[in-house]
């Protein structure tokens, strides 16, 4: 009985070629074959490292006909390395639907991590990186565009996307109408290449910005959450809320505890001002 193959998701440079582990390189030297979303690109890379392994195609227009190619010879016993045109494969591209059925087959699936351009463009934004939410693409048009755009407005987490260079004024126009012109971005330009670039500033900023500089290359951009803004509320409602909570039974302390942790309040001056309360009567 033959042993199935591994295959193997391996990050490639999302710029620079030196951006690449000595074990990516191992593995691509030794695997039988290597699932490439464009042979060509691909093969710069291997030509750099000297890597003579066979390629073979793999992308979004022919991952139905060849997802059972591969499948068949992993289950024969060979060593796939999936690679995308640049950082980690099964990030916004094809990638995903070969390891699902990999995995529905008992084919072991093994990441090499390496460059994502998500990553460095998040750790060099000067946004919160503690926690984001990456988005890829937006959708392109029409009524999914919109709804995407209407459910980030009010996202708290950093946001993370892609744009390409002939879209990127139009997803900032969006930005500005669905989450608001003074919203804090970075744009992050051909990471890791010799035309690297960061912009830093507002939507409206980065409107003017790049209607004046023509973008070009690829970008990635990182986006502030929403920052959720209590509404103030009047010292009349404060005691409204307060009698109706000592009136439930509650002892003035307890009511000003839960009505500061409720509004954010100071506990302190909500308290004095339960202190001046009645308890209603039957």
């Amino acid at each position: 009985m033959s042993t199935a193959g591994t295959l193997y998701l391996v990050a490639t440079p999302i710029g620079n070629l030196e951006d690449i582990t000595f074990r990516a390189v191992r593995i691509l030297q030794e695997a039988d074959l290597i699932a490439a979303e464009d042979t060509r690109h691909t093969g710069k890379l291997l030509h750099h490292y000297q890597i003579e392994t066979p390629q073979i195609s793999y992308h979004e227009h022919n991952a139905q006909a060849r997802i059972p190619q591969l499948i068949e010879k992993l289950q024969a016993g060979q060593t796939i390395a999936l690679v995308s045109d640049a950082g980690m494969p099964g990030i916004s591209d094809p990638g995903y639907e070969l390891v699902c059925a990999c995995t529905e087959a008992g084919i072991v699936v093994s990441p090499i991590p390496g460059p994502v351009a998500v990553v460095s463009a998040i750790a060099a934004s000067a946004l919160p990186s503690d926690r984001f939410t990456f988005e890829g693409f937006l959708p392109v048009k029409g009524k999914s565009r919109a709804e995407r755009l209407t459910q980030l407005a009010t996202e708290p987490r950093t946001m993370v996307l892609y744009e390409s260079p002939h879209r990127l004024i139009k997803t900032l126009a969006d930005l500005q109408t669905h989450l608001g012109g003074e919203r804090r971005v970075t744009i992050a330009r051909e990471l890791t290449k010799r035309y690297e670039e960061f912009w830093r500033g507002t939507v409206v900023g980065a409107i003017e910005h790049f209607t004046v500089t023509e973008p070009r290359g690829e970008f990635t951009v990182a986006i502030a959450g929403h920052i959720h803004t209590p509404k103030p509320i009047s010292e009349a409602d404060l005691i409204q809320q307060l009698e109706t909570l000592i009136s439930q039974g509650l002892s003035p302390s307890k009511a000003s505890r839960q009505l500061a942790q409720a509004t954010g309040l100071s506990k302190r001056e909500i308290y004095q001002l339960s202190l001046t309360v009645k308890p209603k009567e039957e």
